[in-house]
């Protein structure tokens, strides 16, 4: 494959609670052929280039996937926590709403009661 340059770009783990977006550098053979701490080695040939920049490209995707799926389960963590703790509030109030119908529904039933024996003495 020949290319010029690029970036990947992915979702970076922060919290659980957050994450940012960010970038990781592609560079060509011949940015890596001429960077400057690449010269400590003796045989640096076509191959070794070759390899490395295949090496590179792989670590770098797979720490980009780590980091977005990362982000993505903590993402995912949160949403759920949150949806337990609204559909918790939500039984809350529908039970109270509930009780009170259901205590109306038997004090009205009462007062038919005491209202009908009133009117049978």
């Amino acid at each position: 494959y020949e290319f010029g340059g690029g970036r990947i770009v992915y979702n970076k783990f922060r919290s659980v609670v957050s994450y940012k977006v960010d970038d990781l550098p592609l560079f060509d053979k011949n940015t890596v052929a001429s960077a400057p701490k690449l010269t400590i080695y003796d045989s640096i040939d076509e191959e070794v280039i070759q390899s490395y920049m295949e090496f590179s490209l792989a670590s770098l995707l797979f720490y980009a996937m780590k980091e977005g799926a990362c982000s993505e389960q903590s993402s995912r963590m949160t949403a759920m926590d949150n949806a337990s703790k609204n559909a918790g509030e939500m039984i809350d109030k529908l039970t109270l709403t509930f009780n009170r119908t259901r205590q109306a529904v038997i004090t009205r039933e009462l007062i038919e009661i005491i209202s009908g024996a009133a009117a049978l003495d």
